[in-house]
């Protein structure tokens, strides 16, 4: 039993199905998704899934560095197509890492950084969520129609919806804002009396 190649495979699936939960919830925080009050604890467990998926992707690859069916080094694993076992899947692999650790770094950054900088790579998340899952569908070797795969594109399918909406959809105005719909009645009045 090759424990590496099983804690890679796992480390990966764990990391991309945290990153895109982390989406997801970042997109039910934007307001532009979901029209109703969300619930406190929704932006720490944004957060928290974020750093989890940042750990994740540690495990994953130092797992796959450290096995020894396919040899990757250090370049291999921070250098897009270095690798020479599918070196564009990996690539996708290497971009969505450099894409996690620069929405998770600047996030912890925040209160120091300028909001609109902070914004602008945060909505790399997407481009986050569409490397990994291309990464997870072309690298790994649980390509062939298996559970894993049935997931990945499942979540993919409601994420996209989600990202569609968000894009599509209008900027739901807070309650107070809304005024009630108004119906003249002066016509009907006329009619009766």
């Amino acid at each position: 039993m090759n424990w590496t190649w099983y804690a890679a495979r796992a480390g990966g699936f764990v990391a991309w199905g945290l990153a895109a939960a982390s989406v997801a919830l970042g997109l039910a925080l934007s307001g532009k998704v979901f029209r109703r009050p969300r619930p406190a604890w929704t932006m720490d467990m944004h957060r928290f899934l974020g750093g989890l998926a940042v750990i994740f992707t540690i495990v994953h690859v130092a797992a796959v560095m450290m096995d020894q069916y396919v040899s990757f080094g250090l370049r291999q694993v921070f250098v897009p197509l270095a690798s020479t076992w599918h070196p564009v899947a990996v690539a996708w692999g290497v971009i969505a890492m450099y894409m996690l650790l620069a929405v998770e770094l600047t996030s912890l950054l925040r209160r120091r950084i300028p909001r609109r900088l902070w914004r602008q790579i945060h909505l790399g998340s997407f481009v986050l969520f569409g490397t990994s899952t291309v990464h997870a569908l072309t690298a790994g070797t649980d390509t062939a129609a298996g559970i894993g795969m049935i997931g990945v594109i499942f979540l993919s399918v409601g994420v996209i919806a989600m990202v569609a909406r968000r894009i599509a959809g209008p900027s739901p105005q807070p309650a107070a804002e809304r005024a009630p719909a108004r119906i003249d009645i002066a016509p009907v009045m006329q009619e009766v009396g």
